[in-house]
């Protein structure tokens, strides 16, 4: 199965379409004028959901988002090669294999240990290395792919201090790692993620601020300084569906909508790959 196999449905694509073309809007009116990425969260959602945001949204999206392993390679398989995925659930070691061998992974956005680095990272480079013994004939991607490289990486940051969140304790925790990701030959360091206090986040306005999301851009200035680059040069991951226009006026560089663009999920042993 390839997606030219799959069947879009009319009315669904034109719902998504006009979905995201709202979010786009939305967070144009708050960016003012910078360029903010847009991960669709297309978790637990058909692979054809994702073939029509590639297909018939102008522009394209091509950036999605996926909180389980398994279904992230699945979809992976099934869709263009062009889509830049992104893993944003909690990542576990087990999932570092798997992730390293998609070939047009984007970013890992939930590093919290050195370990899952070096995992990562030692992985991506037995992946790049089998590559390179492989004739160009030999490849059977659905459609052309683009020539995989290193692996971009956010650090997750626990910024509201919640035992059950995932994430690195801010300070120097939060340095020592992401000085490890930069000496890495198979990550490149691309920022910081916060996945903050939900209470916070249904706060959040355009108006108010969010205490996670001035926490992370402490911590960004913080690891900035310390490893001697200029601060713009890390990005902020930060806001959800809920308050993702508030994070884009704090400076985050991506957001990360979900329900918005794609509506409410049912339970996971109902999702399907493909429909």
């Amino acid at each position: 199965m390839t997606d030219t196999d799959m069947k879009i449905d009319p009315q669904r694509a034109a719902a998504l379409v006009s979905q995201i073309k709202t979010v786009r809007e939305r967070i144009a009116a708050v960016a003012r004028g910078r360029d903010v990425r847009l991960v669709a969260v297309s978790k637990l959602k058909p692979a054809n959901d994702i073939l029509a945001l590639v297909q018939q949204a102008e522009p394209p999206q091509l950036h999605f988002g996926e909180n389980y392993a398994q279904e992230l390679s699945q979809k992976a398989e099934l869709l263009p090669r062009n889509i830049q995925w992104h893993f944003i659930g909690g990542l576990q070691s087990g999932h570092c294999k798997s992730l390293a061998k998609i070939p047009n992974l984007f970013c890992v956005s939930s590093i919290d240990t050195e370990k899952k680095a070096q995992l990562l990272d030692k992985y991506r480079g037995e992946y790049l290395s089998s590559l390179s013994t492989l004739s160009p004939s030999s490849s059977s991607s659905p459609s052309p792919s683009p020539v995989p490289g290193k692996i971009n990486v956010h650090i997750q940051v626990n910024t509201s201090g919640e035992p059950t969140k995932s994430g690195c304790p801010p300070g120097p925790s939060v340095v020592s790692l992401c000085r490890t990701v930069s000496s890495l030959p198979n990550l490149h360091l691309l920022g910081l993620m916060t996945i903050g206090a939900v209470a916070r986040s249904v706060a959040t306005t355009p108006d108010t601020e969010n205490e996670d999301f001035e926490r992370l851009r402490q911590q960004r200035d913080l690891v900035a300084s310390e490893l001697g680059l200029e601060p713009q040069h890390l990005e902020l991951s930060m806001g959800m569906s809920e308050d993702f226009e508030g994070a884009i006026v704090a400076g985050s560089s991506e957001v990360r909508v979900g329900s918005t663009i794609f509506g409410a999920r049912g339970p996971k042993s109902e999702a399907k790959i493909k429909v």
